[in-house]
């Protein structure tokens, strides 16, 4: 025990026996690293009467093949608004947006669009030849899949409206959430969406979520299934709740708790690297649940089968984010 172990978590099991049924709290946040390798003994008891399952775990997205008589248009097109820089914020963001837009390339995309915020940044095309610059007002909302809030700043709040208005698929991170959660109008915005059928997955970890929920995100670690719950009745979508057993929830759908990923994934960009391949996923036509269920997967599938001897950095995760996991 560590001096960062909370008093009530004084125990790190090798094994951890669970009867009956498996615990969510075994694979969500500090329970992960308390119970090691978890075994289920069910007692020979198929169903217990009077409970439901609350949350289930994501499995292994199923594989699937391109038709050869495809066309870059097949697979749909991602905007990334993002990447407030150095001549309204003194420093740069665009790396945020960047890896966002590697992230939708690398997982599938047909064509993705850096959509930044910056009148002038650091040429990204120079990191990623395909990305496709365009300024964030000359794009039409209602035909792409946009992926908000990458490195965006307080510059992110002006194009919200637009946004939460005309987009059908889109996806909601970092300073696009930070701006809904310091204003009413474009909560309402958020909410009207899910009334109009279209798609919405916001991806918080916990602070943000914290703030949108209007609570302390220690809160919203004791409870993450309560309140990755509550974000999506609150909003109407689905809702990514980051961190270890990253939490999914859907309406209409039970929530999941992904097994992959661990702590190699914390290190800056990999949150951008999450959403961008989730937009890719929305793009080519997956339901906001299953672009969540599949990114999360695949996003921590990476991890678990990095080389140990290299460094995992966000931008050679976006390269591991194929269509086709190993």
């Amino acid at each position: 025990v560590d001096a960062n172990t909370p008093r009530w978590a004084t125990v790190r099991a090798d094994h951890t026996l669970s009867l009956l049924s498996l615990k969510p709290g075994l694979f969500t946040t500090l329970g992960r690293d308390a119970a090691g390798t978890v075994w289920l003994d069910d007692l020979g008891v198929s169903n217990l009467p009077g409970i439901e399952p609350v949350a289930r775990l994501s499995g292994r997205p199923a594989a699937s093949r391109r038709p050869h008589a495809s066309h870059k248009g097949s697979f749909g097109d991602v905007v990334v608004l993002g990447g407030e820089g150095l001549a309204t914020q003194g420093h740069s963001m665009v790396g945020a947006a960047v890896l966002a837009g590697q992230a939708a390339l690398y997982a599938g995309a047909g064509r993705v669009f850096l959509a930044l915020l910056d009148p002038t940044p650091v040429a990204p095309t120079a990191l990623q030849p395909e990305l496709m610059l365009r300024a964030p007002e000359a794009m039409e909302v209602e035909a792409q899949t946009w992926v908000c809030g990458c490195g965006g700043g307080t510059a992110i709040r002006a194009h919200l409206s637009r946004v939460l208005s005309r987009a059908q698929r889109l996806v909601l991170d970092a300073d696009a959430l930070n701006a809904i959660a310091a204003d009413t109008q474009l909560q309402t915005l958020l909410q009207r969406r899910s009334g109009r059928g279209w798609s919405t997955v916001l991806t918080p970890h916990p602070l943000e979520a914290s703030r949108l929920l209007g609570c302390s995100s220690q809160q919203v670690q004791f409870r993450r299934l309560d309140a990755a719950t509550q974000l999506m009745q609150q909003f109407g979508c689905t809702v990514i709740l980051k961190g270890s057993g990253s939490i999914i929830a859907s309406p209409k759908q039970l929530p999941q708790i992904n097994p992959t990923g661990n702590g190699r994934l914390a290190a800056a960009g990999t949150g951008d690297v999450l959403a961008g391949a989730v937009g890719s996923l929305l793009a080519q036509g997956l339901s906001a649940h299953e672009a969540a269920c599949t990114a999360a997967w695949r996003h921590g599938h990476a991890a678990d089968v990095w080389d140990r001897r290299l460094p995992l950095t966000a931008s050679a995760l976006a390269q591991r984010l194929t269509a086709q996991p190993d």
